[in-house]
């Protein structure tokens, strides 16, 4: 699943898509941009398909991270520092980032009803659109497309 937002930057899957970006995060492994760009695009398209929810998934998909990182660059894996998943897995909770983006950018933020009606993944990629600087202007592309204005 590509969203509205990224297809002019990740439907090409030359960017990393937020549905591997989540599983990523997921297994606890950071793949650089350089990284991702030395896969074929066969293996981008797998690692946006696979399947990531269950312990042998999740096994399987870090494994096949790592075995696509060691073959296609001279470049070390990266593991993430924390593997903290609670501001976007809690939909009972929108987390502050989430709020002060919106605020910032001048749209109300989403409502707690809104927040936990989103799919896992609109709340992943809500919360890493206000992590990462570079991304910030698809923030509000965003919120609109997942009917929040």
């Amino acid at each position: 699943m590509i969203f509205e937002f990224e297809r002019d930057f990740a439907g090409s899957l030359r960017c990393i898509p937020m549905i591997a970006r989540q599983k990523l995060d997921i297994v606890g492994i950071k793949m650089t941009l350089r990284q991702w760009s030395r896969l074929s695009h066969e293996e981008r398209g797998r690692l946006a398909d696979m399947p990531c929810e269950t312990k042998d998934e999740q096994d399987a998909y870090r494994m096949f991270v790592l075995d696509r990182i060691m073959a296609r660059t001279d470049e070390p894996v990266r593991y993430l520092a924390t593997r903290d998943f609670g501001d976007w897995q809690q939909p009972g909770r929108m987390p502050d980032s989430v709020r002060l983006q919106a605020e910032a950018e001048g749209v109300v933020p989403p409502t707690a009803e809104e927040w936990a009606a989103l799919a896992p993944l609109q709340r992943f990629a809500l919360v890493k659109l206000t992590r990462s600087q570079h991304e910030n202007e698809n923030f509000v592309p965003a919120l609109k497309e997942f009917g929040i204005l």
